[in-house]
């Protein structure tokens, strides 16, 4: 069985583990020490590893490494849109972390790298990213994922408080991205940018009202921030499980 190193198995790493693991034996890493029972009893091997937000001079490559076919970048190591929060010293412990492994690398980046402004953005919009280009300047074959906001299971956006319900959303269910993943691997994918969203892009008031069985009585906003995954539905001829984010909360039929 191939092996697969996943850096950060928290919400969206413990969903990317649970669907790869019937294909690949998981190898992956926890910041919390209360998780390392739960995630072995899993049938995942794992390290405690802490990316400190200095260098950390004692930081050693990951022993595993050697042996991945494939290692997949899920904890955040850029600030959110517009923050100026150095994370120099974290960065630099990934990349020590992560050594000189050559194979496939998934970083899992953010669309939250596009400006807030009303345009429709694609890929070709922001080609170099600082929070991305740290990653591929030792690793260029990295690819990288810029992810909408992260929905599925528990995480409804019903359940949270919500405000400027009119704004349009640019979400993903984490089965889709489970499903890019999976298919990336399978076709040995390197240096790819893709925004991985869902391509409907209702507002907020409308995803809430759906998800609580209640009417939407007001009209669709027609422009917005809108981020395409037009690049990745192309080349991938990928197509979402859940492409209306109104929908997440119901069960689909893989």
């Amino acid at each position: 069985m191939k092996k697969l190193g996943i850096i950060g198995c928290g919400w969206l790493g413990n969903n990317l583990a649970e669907h790869l693991s019937k294909n690949y034996e998981i190898f992956a890493t926890t910041t919390t020490e209360s998780k390392l029972d739960v995630l072995k009893s899993k049938g995942y091997h794992v390290d405690l590893v802490k990316f400190s937000d200095e260098i950390d001079a004692d930081m050693k490559p990951w022993k595993i490494a050697s042996e991945l076919d494939a290692i997949i970048v899920a904890v955040p190591f850029s600030g959110l849109r517009g923050s100026r929060i150095p994370m120099t010293g974290k960065r630099e412990n990934l990349l020590r972390f992560i050594g000189d492994f050559n194979r496939q690398i998934f970083y899992t980046s953010s669309t939250g790298v596009y400006p807030d402004i009303e345009k429709e953005f694609t890929e070709d919009d922001l080609p170099e990213v600082e929070s991305e280009s740290f990653i591929l300047e030792k690793f260029p074959q990295t690819n990288i994922l810029r992810l909408g906001g992260l929905m599925g299971g528990e995480r409804l956006l019903k359940n949270y408080n919500i405000s400027h319900l009119d704004q349009l959303v640019n979400h993903i269910h984490y089965a889709d991205i489970c499903s890019v993943v999976e298919k990336m691997l399978d076709q040995k994918s390197q240096a790819k940018v893709y925004n991985i969203v869902a391509p409907i892009h209702p507002n907020k008031e409308e995803v809430i009202n759906a998800q609580k069985d209640l009417p939407y009585e007001g009209e669709r906003r027609t422009t917005g921030r809108i981020i395409s995954p037009a690049k990745l539905m192309e080349e991938l001829n990928f197509e979402f499980q859940y492409p209306d984010p109104r929908y997440f909360h119901l069960n689909v039929n893989n």
